[in-house]
Order: structure tokens, then sequence, then C-alpha cells
């Protein structure tokens, strides 16, 4: 009964009005190794040395992400459907470690893969790179190709922190927000469609993590998630698990590995700090509720 119970938390997620959510992923459901099923393709538009990977490295909830690495070749692309109407709103969480760096863009119209073999890839807009070269740590930079640069931001190194992409198709922009600070709007470029997004190995110096992707329409429910989201950090914690939230938190239940409650708050207030201080060295998983929506993170000590 405790596995049973334990996968229930492992695998825990926000509630949203089913027509709203596209894509709902929290890499669990994977193997861990080469990622091509479901919503996941390539540059090559095949499986092989392109493809993201499945790590259980690190985790922002459950114990596994996406990994890209830096070989230079992994191209990943996270397929979104080639939307042409309406407004979307696309959030995923990253973990760069100090010092490396991240690279991401906005494609158009896709099928399968990129431009290569089974792809029609289209790039759209945004160079979103990530301490580019080692020489700006904690500097992100939404550039054009042509050098144009958009909105600058900053991003805790060393720490899970949130991307999110909203898509206005009937303005044909989209508006960058990393670790909740807003962007200025951005103008899509080549195609007006939202294909995906392409992470891609830039330089030997690349290295992060991607994990809990939420895809949803916008205009059909985008309220009843935003209410939820929440972010955790240090991750590993030594003594205080701060909550980054939008709405105030409801309640926090701490588990161990064998699904006994080890700690148990109800806050009633946004971002609050859970003292873990007292709690034995070893891995929790920390349920939060928000306005009745429920999500289970794994935290280590």
């Amino acid at each position: 009964m405790k596995k049973i119970y334990l996968l229930a938390l492992a695998i825990g997620a926000f509630t949203l009005s089913a027509n709203a959510q596209i894509i709902e992923d929290d890499i669990e459901s994977y193997s861990l190794g080469p990622l091509f099923e479901d919503h996941w393709s390539s540059w090559s538009g095949a499986p092989g040395p392109d493809n993201a990977v499945v790590t259980d490295a690190f985790a922002q909830s459950g114990s596994q992400s996406v990994f890209i690495g830096g070989d230079g070749v992994q191209d990943a692309l996270l397929l979104l459907g080639n939307q042409t109407i309406g407004t979307y709103e696309l959030t995923f969480f990253m973990y760069i470690p100090t010092d490396k760096t991240g690279y991401i863009n906005f494609q158009g119209a896709t099928e399968n893969g990129g431009a290569g073999a089974g792809g029609n890839g289209v790039f759209n807009s945004g160079n979103i790179t990530f301490n580019l070269d080692g020489m700006n740590p904690g500097i992100v930079e939404d550039i054009d190709a042509d050098g144009t640069v958009y909105n600058t931001y900053s991003y805790p190194q060393n720490f899970w922190f949130e991307v999110k992409f909203l898509f206005d198709l009937s303005a044909l922009t989209y508006t960058l927000s990393i670790d909740g600070v807003d962007g200025a709007p951005v103008a899509f470029g080549a195609d007006a469609t939202v294909g995906g997004i392409d992470f891609f190995s830039i330089d030997a110096n690349n290295e992060y993590y991607v994990d809990d992707v939420l895809f949803v329409d916008a205009a059909a429910g985008v309220d009843d998630f935003s209410a939820s989201k929440f972010s955790v950090y240090p991750n590993p914690v030594q003594d205080v698990l701060n909550i980054k939230s939008a709405s105030s938190v409801d309640n926090v239940v701490v588990y161990d590995i064998l699904g006994k409650v080890v700690l148990q708050e109800n806050p009633g207030k946004i971002s609050p700090a859970i003292n873990m201080s007292n709690l034995p060295s070893g891995a929790y998983m920390v349920q939060v509720t928000i306005d009745n929506a429920t999500k289970t993170v794994k935290v280590i000590k």
C-alpha cells in the first residue's frame, strides 16, 4: 500500500480544466536514456545522438528530468502542435549548474523534427542564451539572429527556476518570463506558428536540465493553472526550504521515503519558508497545496 501511495505522491499534478491542458509532462513516465517519443523529437526528426536524455541526476519534481549536455550534438525539440490561432502559455523549469551555459530557441512550424531528415523546422525568433561562453554567469539574453538584444534577465545558478512563454497569435508576439520576471513582447520571426522549443547543446560548456513542462490554451483556463504555480529552493536544502509562489500556500506536508508524514504546516501566506532543520539527511517528498491544487516535489536534505 505504501508503494502505491508513494507513486501517487511522485506523480502529483496541478488541477486544470481538461480543455485548457495540451501538454503536462513531469518526465517521470520515460525510461532513463535517450528521449524520442510523445511530444519530444529532435532536429534530425529521428532517434539518434541529437535526442534529449532522461536523467535522474537532478529533478524539480519526482526523480527525473531532461538533460542537455556539452557535446554540441544534442538538439532536442519539444513539439507544441503547430498552433496558428489563439493564445498559449508554456512553462517549464530549468536547472543550470554554476558557471555552465544553456541555450534554447523558439521554432515555427515543425513536422516530426527540425530542418534535417524528416522535418521542416523554422527558426521563429529568439536565441535565448544563459551564461553564453561562460562570460556572464546568471545572465539570460534574448537575441535575434541579427544580434538585436530584446531583453536581458537574471537567473539563479544551481537552483531550479521557471521559464515561461506567453504566445499571442493575434499579435504574433511572445513574452518571455525568467524566474518570475517578464520581458517586453518580442515579434515572431519567419513563421506565424507556435511549433516548438529547441533545446540545443550550443558549446562544450553547455549543461542544463528541464523538468515539469506545461503547455496550455491560455484563453481556456490559464487562470486555473497560474494560481497553483510554485518553485522550491534551495534543493538540496540545509535548514530552511523556501517556497516561491504567486498565491497563498494553504498546506505543506513533508513525507519521508516510507510515506510517513514528518512535517506539516499551514502557512496561509505567499512564498512561505519551511523549517526542515530538525529532519535528518535524506530524500523527502514535499506536497504543496494552493487553492485546492496540489503538487509534490522531491527535496534532498
